[in-house]
């Protein structure tokens, strides 16, 4: 049974930076995508970020580019997101999600993946 464990949320100010950290266990992940997704109050869950395990290819929200680098580090199964310059709409729940391959046309979508995390709060005060 995949596993998925997100942390280092936390409560950071405007200009600041945070790196989160997704543990999956319990399956075998070379060949699988992982994406992060976030949900603030009142709104429905959106893309932030993806990769594809091995590294080679990446995507990105054009809310986040150039500020959030998704990376992975295979000899420890765990999926980071860093985040620089946060700003207060970045303000949300944060989810680890994997799905059984990288493939562009669904990477952005909820729907397409099948395992999730519990998630981690992320809050930017201005």
């Amino acid at each position: 049974q995949v596993q998925l464990v997100e942390s280092g949320g936390g409560l950071v100010q405007a200009g600041g930076s945070l790196r989160l950290s997704c543990a999956a266990s319990g399956g075998t992940f070379s060949s699988y995508a992982m994406g992060w997704f976030r949900q603030a109050p009142g709104k429905e869950r959106e893309f932030v970020a993806a990769i594809s395990w091995s590294g080679g290819s990446t995507y990105y929200a054009d809310s986040v580019k150039g500020r959030f680098t998704i990376s992975t580090d295979n000899a420890k199964n765990t999926v980071y997101l860093q985040m620089n310059s946060l700003k207060p709409e970045d303000t949300a729940v944060y989810y680890c999600a994997a799905r059984d391959k990288y493939m562009l046309v669904v990477i952005t979508t909820t729907r397409s993946y099948t395992y999730w995390g519990q998630g981690t709060q992320v809050t930017v005060s201005s």
